[in-house]
């Protein structure tokens, strides 16, 4: 019987073997895993096995490392000292353990391990860590006894599934303005009630896992069960997703398994002294770009590690789902680097790693048995198809994919194009060009397009003038067009996506400048690494229309059921470059012209009477005002079957009106 992937899609057919060989794959190796129990997740415990336990008399620590010859434990409590009384004795499939008296260790007490191997030893963090510091004057990194008198209790219920996430994108250690790392509670603090007010319904946490170089952005994991003590506790963790459910905020995290920190004590790379124990052997062990390590997704021990690690987030600290970072890098043996990926073949064509999309579709299958109604995103930029769609119908079984190619065309747009050259047609192409069986999340611009060496949008927009002209009590030309089109850019991409949408932390009011952790190449500054809310919160600055209006927009889409249907086009003008299209009984107007208003613009559109829900140019959110609001407009009677509406559609500005 033909997969369902290949049925909705005749382009497929050809590569109809290799697809159903996946698929078998896939469930080939949920057996293999779940041969004595009834669910794949039941299976994927690694954190409740390895690293550190206390149980009611003693303490039970457990490694794996099948090329050790010796291990210790090293600590406060034996002067950091290699001794017998603290070796670790062997248990059998590559295990190691070791038991100690309930007085040895303590809360917040540090340890390490020394692992040897034939030829070598090495101090090494233990690979299930789940808290890791680093001293603040040698800056070694050592594990940390986690185990508070008095643990967080979550009491909040997780808030249901939204359907359609309203993604804001955030970075906990630059969500202050001061010139440091923020914290958790900071975030929870002062962060989190902005995020509610503007009406997002999911946030996206980056970095949680514990990273040695701040600068990497998370992107480099040293240790995966560990919560990046940067921003605080773990304890302060829960407190921050307990009370974003409390407020109805559900919380994902970004998750980074696509490849691992190339750090030897601080991370797994050559944890037992050889380069392949988690890690694909020889050059395919090495990303050849971020100077990392990439894992070996065929090997049962590193599945289960990955498995368990999905497992763990959603457990133990109630995130409501995942965002996989580098899907693409994961898909292709050479990932993806230089790639156009413009026909199916380059899919199926052998450069495939069929193990990393066996457990892609496999982690998808942990996450829903854990958590049915946890979301699942994929960053994949290829655009491989099933990578969204059901394990069942031969996909991956992601909830939504991330639809890279609209920020990608924004950028495209707005540097090789003069407004007078946008066309209308293209940009409703582009916006709209997705798989129907695949859901997507649709976004203007995240972390990554304003990374140093890149730019925001609104700074694209306005450049220099962003310094000088955002007083309100000042008129700049410049500025006048870049809160136009800023507003515009956004309310077209959420009025095109087709299941969600994202922002980052601050673009929604049009955050200046652009992204820079501290580095040495930059004094190791936090000037960028910072977000500046006192520009917002300043009445005598332009910025906080910016941020009333992604409010009002979040608000519009919401209550009127936007994501309900596509898009349908009504008017592509290139000449006039006007757009209209509707979703539902909702109507989308865009006059992307820079200078021409239109008083008396006529087309056709389905009948009944329109009534203004939104428009960029309200005085609200600094325009012009010049559209009023109250009036009603009525379709015209044609011909059967065919209305004609009448519409002031002034330069630069975009609406929604809704038919009743």
């Amino acid at each position: 019987m033909m997969l369902k992937l290949v049925e909705q899609d005749k382009l497929l057919r050809p590569y109809e073997g290799i697809i159903e060989r996946r698929h078998r794959q896939v469930l080939d190796m949920e057996r293999e895993f779940t041969y004595r129990t009834t669910r794949l997740a039941d299976s994927c415990n690694s954190y409740l096995y390895y690293g550190l336990h206390r149980t009611a008399s003693e303490w039970v620590f457990r490694e794996w490392a099948p090329n050790a010859t010796a291990i210790y434990f090293l600590g406060e409590f034996n002067d950091w000292r290699k001794h017998p009384d603290y070796a670790l004795t062997k248990a059998g499939s590559g295990n190691w353990e070791i038991r100690l008296p309930a007085d040895v260790l303590a809360h917040e007490m540090l340890y390490r391990l020394l692992v040897e191997w034939d030829g070598g030893s090495g101090e090494r963090l233990p690979s299930h860590v789940r808290r890791v510091v680093q001293d603040e004057y040698t800056k070694v990194y050592s594990a940390q006894v986690w185990e508070p008198l008095h643990p967080y209790l979550m009491h909040n219920e997780r808030p249901p599934r939204a359907e359609n996430p309203l993604i804001y994108e955030a970075h906990i250690g630059m969500a202050t303005e001061h010139r440091r790392v923020a914290t958790f509670t900071e975030f929870r603090l002062f962060v989190l009630p902005r995020i509610v007010d503007l009406g997002y319904n999911t946030i996206q946490l980056m970095a949680i896992q514990e990273h040695p170089y701040y600068g990497s952005f998370g992107y480099q994991v040293a240790n995966f069960f560990a919560v990046s003590s940067r921003f605080g506790t773990p304890e302060e963790l829960r407190a921050l997703i307990d009370a974003a459910h409390g407020m109805g905020i559900r919380v994902i995290m970004d998750i980074v398994h696509s490849h691992a920190v190339n750090n030897e004590e601080e991370g797994l790379s050559r944890f037992d002294g050889t380069e392949d124990q988690y890690f694909y052997p020889g050059a395919r062990g090495h990303h050849p770009l971020w100077d990392s390590r990439c894992f070996d997704y065929g090997k049962h021990e590193v599945l289960n590690f990955l498995l368990s690690n999905c497992k763990y987030w959603l457990e133990e600290f109630h995130f409501d789902g995942f965002r996989f970072d580098g899907i693409t890098s994961m898909l292709y043996w050479d990932h993806g680097i230089e790639r156009s990926f413009t026909e199916y073949s380059m899919y199926y064509d052998g450069n495939e790693d069929e193990n990393a999309i066996t457990y892609l579709a496999l982690a998808n299958r942990v996450i829903h048995q854990v958590l049915p109604d946890a979301i699942s995103i994929a960053e994949d930029v290829s655009g491989m198809p099933g990578v969204a769609s059901p394990i069942e119908d031969g996909g991956m079984g992601f909830d939504y994919r991330m639809n890279m190619g609209t920020p990608d065309y924004w950028i495209k747009l707005l540097k090789e194009k003069r407004d007078e050259e946008w066309h209308v047609g293209d940009l409703f192409y582009e916006l709209t060009n997705k798989r129907d069986e695949e859901h997507t999340i649709s976004y203007a611009e995240s972390h990554d397009q304003a990374l140093v060496g890149d730019k925001t949008i609104f700074f694209r927009l306005v450049d220099k003038a962003v310094y000088t002209s955002m007083s309100v009590f000042d008129s700049n030309v410049i500025v006048d067009r870049g809160m136009a089109l800023h507003k515009m850019i956004r309310l077209v991409t959420i009025g095109t996506a087709a299941d969600g949408y994202l922002n980052f932390m601050g673009n929604e009011w049009g955050h200046p400048e652009w992204i820079d952790f501290p580095r040495e190449g930059n004094g190791w500054s936090y000037e960028h690494a910072r977000r500046l809310w006192s520009l917002v919160d300043d009445e005598n600055l332009r910025f906080r229309f910016l941020n009333v209006f992604d409010k009002a927009m979040l608000q519009a889409v919401t209550d009127n059921r936007v994501f309900d249907w596509r898009p349908e086009p009504l008017v592509r003008d290139n000449e006039r470059q006007i757009l209209i299209f509707t979703r539902g009984d909702v109507m989308f107007v865009f006059n992307f012209n820079p200078e021409k208003s239109f008083p008396d613009y006529k087309f056709d559109a389905p009948s009944g009477k329109f009534t203004y829900i939104l428009d960029t140019d309200d005085k609200a959110f600094d325009g012009a005002g010049r559209i009023n609001h109250g009036t009603e407009h009525f379709t015209r009677y044609v011909s059967p079957g065919r209305g004609q509406l009448s519409l002031y559609i002034p330069a630069r500005t975009g609406m929604i009106l809704r038919r009743s």
